[in-house]
């Protein structure tokens, strides 16, 4: 089995722009044989910084899964009201208005190779509900709209991000889960026979948010007992204040193990955890299964970087 790579989190490229980096990191990309592609983050355009760069570089046998979650935060930075759930009539048109984007560049993306090259768009249920509000009924709203557009066969994917949480300092403080899987389920149920929306659930932030091991599991059961359940990506979290931060958001990579020999120690994300999920997955296709993780110091060289997500991917083949 192959996995989808969130690589963007990894690159070397951690401020600023080098195309002449970039490119040698997407030829090591390119020697990872366990990746069917890339998660690819979408912020306006097909690529951040250079379109015409990405197209020329890419592998045209890659597939792809974009997360809109980059540019939802560069536009929640700016307009708090901005979201698919969003309350505010400009703050969902604007999140409508983003997803427009997202549909053309994924056009662009196909008609550059030839082929469905996007597997799925993964969606989030912005805005943030400590600094707007939210809810169930406009993000129904939204996804009505969206799926009356051509999305050449990309799955749309709502990712679970970490819910507002009384008590908590949230990292995004979106929907709860419950409220995203029932607006979910009753758009799916007009339509028929394919249900065309599901739930991604990202192993690092639903820990975030239960400040639980065990919550990631939570999370991914009750996607599975209403049938939504299409995609599980893998990043890590930790309570402790390391280079990656203490309750952030910041992917870590799995922690150390005999078999994780490049890793962070201080990672709630193990060996057993991944194994516990994946066995929980084991009789469903996902449409999305991967990992994504950053790399700290932000100084390392592009062959630590590289150490890094060959140790990490050779975890899911041990688990296959």
């Amino acid at each position: 089995m192959k996995y989808f790579l969130g690589a963007y989190a990894a690159s070397p490229n951690v401020s600023g722009w080098d195309a002449e980096l970039e490119t040698e990191y997407y030829q090591q990309l390119k020697t990872l044989t366990t990746i069917q592609g890339l998660e690819h983050p979408f912020t306006g355009n097909l690529h951040p910084y250079d379109d015409n760069w990405f197209l020329a570089n890419i592998d045209p046998t890659w597939n792809y899964v974009f997360t809109t979650i980059p540019g939802v935060m560069n536009a929640l930075s700016k307009d708090p009201l901005f979201g698919l759930a969003s309350t505010d009539n400009a703050g969902r048109q604007a999140a409508i208005d983003f997803m427009q984007q997202a549909n053309q560049a994924i056009v662009k993306l196909n008609q550059h190779l030839g082929r469905q090259a996007v597997t799925a768009i993964m969606l989030h249920s912005a805005p943030a509900r400590h600094k707007a509000t939210g809810s169930a009924a406009a993000l129904e709203k939204s996804l009505h709209t969206l799926l009356s557009w051509d999305w050449q066969g990309a799955r749309l994917l709502l990712e679970h991000c970490d819910a507002l949480v009384p008590g908590q300092t949230p990292s995004k403080g979106f929907l709860a889960l419950e409220d995203e899987l029932q607006v979910l389920a009753a758009v799916n149920t007009q339509y028929t026979p394919v249900k065309p929306l599901g739930v991604v659930i990202n192993w690092g932030r639903s820990v975030l948010e239960t400040r639980s091991m065990q919550g990631a599991l939570q999370h991914l059961h009750a996607a599975k007992e209403q049938g939504l359940l299409q995609g599980l990506m893998f990043s890590g979290i930790s309570d402790q204040p390391t280079a990656y931060g203490a309750w952030q958001d910041s992917h870590q990579p799995m922690q150390n193990s005999a078999n994780v020999t490049v890793g962070e120690a201080g990672s709630w994300l193990t060996e057993q955890a991944v194994h516990d999920c994946l066995r929980l997955c084991r009789e469903l296709d996902l449409t999305v299964l991967g990992l994504k993780i950053g790399i700290r110091p932000f100084t390392a060289s592009l062959a630590e970087r590289m150490a890094y997500l060959r140790s990490q991917l050779a975890v899911f083949e041990s688990q296959a």
